[in-house]
């Protein structure tokens, strides 16, 4: 265990430093003959004392404002705590080490001991002392205890999912000017934090919570053991389900907890419940008005502080998961994305590049998250959607399929399945494998999603459309080097389209696609890819209007949906008439046709560079421009074929051309 302290003079009343969290195991010494009296240092000397033991880690007062500093109240502790117990420090039996878990702020000091009065219910119990200094720490402890009283009414889920707060050490006799001791139980060496952060956290924590198929079947399981993303999968759905439970608990009685972290949040091997901390920053959703404007601002102050404890939960839960968000700098650059705005559910396409993969395949992280049609980015992405209106709520993430087992029947939400046809579709594309099982799926998925178009009118393209997008898949011809021999060997990079609105009065776009490439020279290409780069951009101008895409029907049909020549289609009705889509499809019956995003478009103007030694040999460029255009895909090449847009939604589009195909993209994180 690790172990940190101060090795100072042990007298609890006489320190008025703050707590240091370190990993030295340096311990409490308590020097013979002295005792535990009550003794008040000048001012000098408590300066002394903290510059002596100054805390290595920065004070994290951020959350409290300077009127709740202000309010501490004036009348007495005993009057004011008097639903608890007061101890006395002669009834505790203290430690001369501190774990490294219970790490604390800069204006506390943290004891471990053990109840030794034999007439305390308490007796031989493991406590926590936390000597709270300033007069914020101490409105913390206070409102601690003040929290109480509304949560032990429901007693089962008080012990179950809150760090039991028993009471308090009496002050000396200068009453509210020394320092208040909270008295709090104890529920292990390690936070959340620390537990993840071991080299072999996945067994220890499976052994801490005692893994068997009972306590499995709490998250709908049926197993135990298996893969390492199976076994980590499991136990993640076993603490966040905890956790989300213990918040609601906090939701339900009127407190937002305010400082959900992994550091405040500790797993107890007694009753292998996670609790969620000492509640001192607790906040109400109400205040004391009975005022309409004050009624409507309470409204808006609940879902406010609901969406801020959610958003905490989905930052604990992304550390949960993807373990190289441990790491402060790869954290920061996962926060700062959420900061500028961008959308959450193009979470994946922004760690795929972060965290250096090409492919999930070798991350576990990813592959839990990509898991049942892409359930876990899904979760994500609601727990930290930017406006905080559309957050997930706790009750909604505990019917989440994500957290829920194979073993429980889940009726995902419209927008959940609309999500697991994206996943999949992307999922599809990144095998890289194009046969005609692969490209027949594809095409089915794409389908199917533009059935389901979340945003069929013109004016929510208006406002989603405009970015930068990574094409994907063309349903159209694929044409490769492998069985030709062209005169100048292209090697194709990333394709991207950006869309940009000019003006917001009218519906005009500009589309830009821009090909990046390779030329390889070298004779043995096939092993050296290398070669000079090159970048060929295609400009146009659309007008955005509404169309619609028609469904020809053959003159004889039979059934309840007509027969169509597409593959891809005949199998998205034979999906459609199915009973498990039956309450899922917005129609009753297939349609004639579709609404769309017409695009009419404009001139087209093109531009290339290229590196040199080939820049200069305008041959060159002219075979290189006859090869690009031989393999991407025609659309691209020429963005007057683009006719209309048939699937938009925050991270992924489908553009269909002239001749019929369709065009996968992403919303790029560049």
């Amino acid at each position: 265990m690790a172990l940190c302290g101060t090795g100072l003079q042990f007298s609890l009343e006489s320190i008025g430093v703050g707590y240091y969290s370190t990993n030295s195991p340096t311990r409490l010494h308590r020097p013979s003959g002295t005792s535990l009296s009550q003794r008040k240092y000048s001012p000098l000397q408590q300066k002394c004392w903290r510059v002596s033991c100054s805390s290595s880690r920065k004070s994290t007062l951020s959350t409290e404002s300077e009127e709740n500093v202000h309010g501490v109240s004036s009348v007495s502790v005993e009057e004011e705590l008097e639903h608890v117990i007061k101890f006395k420090i002669s009834d505790f039996k203290i430690s001369d080490s501190v774990s490294v878990g219970l790490g604390g702020r800069a204006d506390e000091v943290v004891f471990e001991a053990t109840v030794k009065d034999s007439q305390s219910p308490l007796y031989n119990t493991r406590v926590v002392l936390r000597r709270l200094i300033s007069a914020q720490a101490k409105r913390r402890g206070k409102r601690a205890i003040e929290v109480l009283k509304r949560l032990a009414r429901r007693r089962l889920m008080y012990h179950s999912y809150s760090m039991q707060v028993h009471g308090y050490v009496s002050p000396p006799k200068n009453g509210d000017d020394g320092p208040f001791t909270l008295v709090h139980g104890y529920h292990g060496s390690f936070s959340l934090r620390h537990w993840l952060q071991l080299s072999n956290w996945l067994p220890t924590l499976e052994a801490t919570l005692a893994l068997d198929e009972e306590s499995v079947r709490r998250v709908g399981d049926d197993t135990v053991g298996g893969p390492a993303v199976s076994r980590q999968l499991r136990l993640i759905r076993i603490l966040m389900r905890d956790l989300l439970i213990g918040v609601n608990y906090l939701h339900s009685h009127g407190l937002a907890h305010t400082e959900l972290r992994l550091e405040n949040v500790h797993i107890s091997p007694v009753d292998r419940h996670i609790k969620v901390g000492i509640l001192g920053n607790a906040a109400d959703f109400h205040e004391n008005s009975q005022k309409s404007s004050t009624l409507d601002s309470n409204m808006e102050r609940r879902q406010m502080m609901i969406a801020f404890d959610m958003r905490c939960v989905g930052f604990m839960m992304a550390k949960m998961v993807l373990r190289e968000l441990m790491d402060p700098a790869v954290f920061a650059k996962f926060k700062s994305f959420l900061t500028k705005g961008n959308d959450p559910s193009c979470l994946r396409e922004f760690l795929l590049q972060i965290l250096n993969r090409n492919s999930s395949s070798g991350n576990v992280g990813l592959q839990i998250l990509d898991r049942n049609w892409g359930a876990g980015w899904n979760l994500l992405s609601s727990l930290l959607a930017t406006k905080s209106s559309k957050r997930i709520s706790c009750l909604d993430a505990l019917r989440h399929p994500f957290l829920c087992g194979p073993r429980w029947r889940v009726n995902p939400s419209m927008d959940i399945i609309r999500w697991g046809l994206g996943s999949t579709a992307v999922r599809i594309t990144e095998e890289y494998i194009y046969g005609l099982p692969q490209r027949s799926r594809l095409a089915h998925f794409i389908e199917l999603m533009e059935m389901l178009n979340p945003h069929p009118r013109p004016r929510n393209w208006l406002e989603l459309l405009p970015g930068k997008w990574r094409l994907l898949y063309s349903t159209g011809r694929h044409i490769g080097l492998t069985i030709r021999q062209p005169s100048a060997r292209a090697l194709i990079g990333d394709v991207y389209l950006t869309v940009s609105r000019l003006s917001s009065l009218n519906t005009n776009l500009s589309f830009t696609s821009g090909i990046r490439f390779s030329v390889m020279v070298n004779p043995d290409w096939p092993h050296d890819k290398s070669g000079p780069t090159g970048e060929l951009q295609v400009n146009t101008m659309f007008r955005l209007a509404a169309g619609k895409r028609l469904y020809l029907k053959e003159d004889k049909t039979t059934g309840k949906f007509p027969s169509f020549s597409s593959t891809s289609q005949n199998s998205v009705i034979r999906k459609f008439s199915g009973r498990k889509w039956r309450k899922a499809v917005p129609f009753k019956e297939f349609p004639t046709s579709l609404p769309v995003a017409k695009l009419t478009p404009n001139e087209v103007e093109m531009t290339m560079r290229l590196d040199e030694p080939l820049s200069t040999d305008i041959d060159i460029a002219k075979t290189v421009v006859r090869e690009i255009r031989t393999q991407v895909p025609p659309e691209i090449f020429d963005l007057s074929k683009i006719v209309c847009g048939t699937y938009l939604e925050p991270r992924l589009l489908v553009l269909r051309g002239v001749n019929g195909s369709a065009l996968l993209f992403t919303r790029s994180c560049e």
